[in-house]
């Protein structure tokens, strides 16, 4: 087995009003987003947890400490409310545990981070995602912006490998299948930059401490990510090759789960 994942994030529930003539009825649908991803991970040897954004304010890990167990935490469409708003702190008015400073504690003592775009990741639609001016995007090799960042291109758009030595790109040719749409970013100080789209940053890397973080700013699942990009040879390499580089873990070899 590589290392340990945890997958925060990639759910919805979709609420729906159906109008039919005099009467209407409304209907309830659960969806999830990171079932590709997943089964990306697991089929290169990696062990993965998942914690979806309806149970995620109870359950994801409240300390740097109890984080320590997963070599790398991937963070897909999960607003910093989610983490930030425990039910004793909303409902009670209690003081809980500051999620977002337990995971810059764990990638600055060693961890592996990677932000993945969407919706409610970076600054995301409305500004709704609100990681900016977190301690999370301190970790992050980009600088986000203050309003909504999406850019959306229902006609595609084709990101470019520009470090294409990097090991991360290991094993993988491009060109890159076409994305429907992205978080606008910009570099932080000292990250390395590894794939634009559009002229904008699209892969990006740092190091934080002894710890290392990565930021996809497109999706791992539809709608900015297509079929096409989900079935390219290339996703599975990808994605486990970041889990590798993130989570100081052999590319390509097996390597027991956790940090050391």
């Amino acid at each position: 087995m590589k290392g340990r994942i945890l997958i925060a994030g990639e759910t919805w529930v979709t609420t729906a009003m159906h109008t039919k003539g005099f009467d209407t009825f409304v209907t309830t649908t659960f969806g999830e987003g990171y079932s590709s991803l997943k089964a990306a991970l697991e089929e290169s040897g990696y062990e993965v947890d998942v914690i979806e954004n309806h149970v995620a304010p109870t359950r994801f890990p409240d300390t740097a400490e109890a984080l320590s167990r997963y070599s790398t935490i991937i963070l897909s469409d999960i607003g910093a409310n989610t983490l930030l708003l425990h039910p004793n702190t909303w409902l009670n008015a209690q003081k809980s545990a500051n999620k977002l400073d337990a995971i810059a504690e764990y990638v600055r003592n060693g961890g592996g981070l990677i932000m993945v775009g969407g919706y409610l990741t970076f600054t995301g639609i409305e500004g709704k995602g609100c990681w900016k001016d977190t301690a999370v995007e301190a970790c992050l090799p980009v600088r986000l912006q203050a309003t909504d960042d999406r850019r959306e291109h229902p006609e595609g758009v084709v990101g470019t490998i520009v470090e294409p030595g990097h090991p991360v790109m290991a094993g993988i040719e491009g060109p890159l299948p076409a994305l429907l749409g992205y978080n606008r970013v910009t570099l932080a100080p000292n990250a390395a930059l590894v794939a634009t789209v559009a002229g904008d940053p699209l892969l990006a890397l740092t190091e934080t401490g002894t710890g290392r973080a990565a930021a996809f700013m497109s999706d791992c699942s539809p709608h900015w990510c297509p079929t096409d990009f989900v079935n390219w040879p290339g996703y599975r390499t990808l994605w486990s090759n970041l889990c590798a580089w993130t989570g100081r873990l052999p590319l390509g070899a097996d390597a027991s789960g956790g940090r050391t």
